[in-house]
């Protein structure tokens, strides 16, 4: 992809998603406000002993979002361990008890971490009852906890937030699977596979043979991409041709992953009743997004090392039908949005370009971040920005009414704080228990040294953060690597969702103050900035010592 091409291509996804903010962010403002349910959402309340009119308050919404998601792990586990006599199962074995461990709950938890290679791995039932029925609902949680703080925000002394059931249904049926249907459409015409073929053995042109797996692939990929799941048909992601074919396809799975994120900002908006903040808000996100991408770009175009700038560019590990700047800006898009899907190997970058995907993901991954976590996860970051400029100025800070008081502060410093705690107790863990050291360095890390530092780094950073992408050359499907990542996983998503749904209820339940001429305004630029600016100094403070560790000694060396 030469220059111009590439401002092209970026031209493009600005106006898609230009197109594409008010209508959609006003529709799921629609979606999540009315009283009104469709024909078939009733029928499914009644099945479920649900009454749509009631709502919840945070302890009960959370109970709900946690027996909803254990029991969407016991059954992807059950699938898989009765995999081999599942019809479709193409001949495959039933899924080991660790793997299928990690397995399921990376799915549950919208990581869509895959420590094994899926097409060799699991058949058909799986990959459609388990993981493409989990890329749905996943996402749906995520949009439902979101909205819980959207009305925290917009609620006048209630002891509700919503109700979950409710919400994820809305979710599912009224936004995620129309769109899906649509895109898939859109990538079967842009030449990606759409079939229950199984393997199929050809004779190449050299005279050999080679087996070519086939599948329902383009109906995953869509949800894979616009629920910012990740997990591929393949192994190799969205580098393979049958599921990414060609630079125009590239561009669609670029514009699926930040559609729904970039759009939330505007339902934010719509629901508190000053449009104004989802700009803001918006405006925090692209700011951080253009840095990023611009970032490692550069870096991949300047290369590393005498063997790539011999070779004239970093390709290792790109496909040449996207080419570098088609690669960053997947890349980019992959990490900052918890999506985790790859149409390059990031263990192939640069060692600074590698270390700017790890750092999209030590952000907290709000720019625009997973659907819905990226919303709650700025949201948080607001919160905390307009606590330190109260304390500044030496006012009791507000933001949108709400007083942000020693509870609001508390809750949000844990979510703050809890990520990075399970990412480097993980890594610290496996490199500090000498039994578990010696067999990742014998068994897991291809590279020895920083760089293998670095793969483990990345594993435990997108398990932490749900994103599900990594640094290929770690074999992960090992006892420790599959335990450990996948509690690690499953704490990264549902203690801060805790944290959210308790800042949702405390909100929730103050009246509105009134804005007087001491009142920070937040619509405005210099709170755009004031966000960055906390993004940007809590993730250095907290990473920068064990990045010097990695990816900065490796580039640096």
């Amino acid at each position: 992809m030469t220059f111009w091409l590439f401002v092209a291509f970026l031209a493009t996804l600005i106006l898609l998603l230009g197109l594409s903010y008010r209508p959609l962010g006003d529709y799921m403002a629609a979606t999540f406000t009315t009283r009104k349910d469709l024909r078939v959402e009733r029928w499914f309340y009644r099945i479920i002993g649900v009454d749509s009119r009631v709502e919840q308050s945070w302890p009960v919404y959370l109970r709900s979002v946690l027996a909803f998601s254990i029991l969407g792990v016991l059954l992807v586990y059950v699938l898989q361990r009765a995999q081999a006599i599942l019809p479709y199962s193409l001949g495959l074995p039933a899924v080991p008890e660790g793997l299928s461990f990690n397995t399921a709950i990376s799915f549950v938890t919208n990581t869509n971490w895959q420590s094994y290679s899926p097409e060799v791995t699991l058949g058909y039932t799986v990959q459609i009852a388990g993981l493409a029925v989990q890329n749905f609902l996943s996402a749906a949680v995520g949009i439902a906890v979101a909205i819980t703080l959207v009305r925290g925000f917009a609620a006048h002394r209630s002891g509700t937030i919503g109700n979950f059931w409710v919400d994820a249904t809305r979710a599912t049926l009224r936004i995620l699977l129309p769109l899906s249907v649509v895109f898939a459409i859109i990538l079967i015409i842009g030449g990606a596979i759409q079939n229950f073929n199984g393997f199929t053995s050809v004779t190449t042109l050299t005279g050999g043979s080679a087996t070519i797996p086939g599948g329902p692939v383009a109906s995953q990929e869509a949800i894979k991409l616009l629920g910012n799941n990740g997990g591929g048909f393949f192994n190799v992601n969205s580098a393979h041709p049958f599921e990414n074919p060609t630079p125009w396809t590239n561009l669609i799975e670029i514009y699926l992953m930040l559609l729904i994120p970039f759009s939330l900002p505007r339902t934010f908006g719509k629901m508190v009743g000053d449009n104004r903040q989802g700009y803001a808000i918006l405006g925090a996100m692209s700011t951080i997004f253009i840095v990023s991408l611009v970032a490692l770009t550069l870096f991949e175009l300047q290369g590393g090392g005498t063997a790539t700038q011999a070779a004239g560019a970093a390709l290792e590990g790109k496909e040449q039908r996207f080419g570098i700047l088609g690669s960053t800006f997947f890349g980019t898009t992959s990490t900052l949005t918890s999506t985790g899907a790859v149409n390059s190997m990031h263990d192939s970058f640069t060692p600074l370009g590698g270390m700017m995907t790890m750092l999209n993901m030590m952000t907290g991954e709000v720019a625009p971040g997973g659907i819905g976590a990226g919303l709650y996860g700025i949201l948080i970051i607001a919160i905390i920005s307009v606590f330190l400029a109260g304390l500044m100025v030496g006012r009791t800070p507000e933001y949108l009414g709400k007083k942000i008081g020693s509870r609001e502060i508390k809750l949000a410093s844990l979510y703050i704080l809890m990520t990075p705690t399970l990412v480097l107790l993980g890594t610290g863990l496996s490199f500090a228990i000498p039994a578990i050291k010696d067999n990742i360095e014998k068994v897991s890390i291809w590279n020895p040294g920083q760089h293998g530092f670095s793969e483990v780094l990345y594993a435990f950073t997108s398990a932490a953060n749900n994103n599900g992408s990594a640094f290929a050359g770690l074999t992960a499907n090992t006892p420790w690597l599959n335990a450990a990542l996948g509690t690690t996983m499953f704490l990264g998503r549902f203690l801060p969702i805790v944290f959210v749904l308790a800042l949702a209820g405390s909100l929730a339940v103050q009246d509105k103050v009134p804005a007087t001429s001491g009142t920070l305004p937040t619509h405005r630029p210099l709170f755009v900035a004031f966000v960055v600016g906390v993004v940007v100094i809590v993730a250095a403070l907290t990473y920068f010592p064990v990045l010097a560790l990695g990816p900065l000694a490796e580039g640096l060396h």
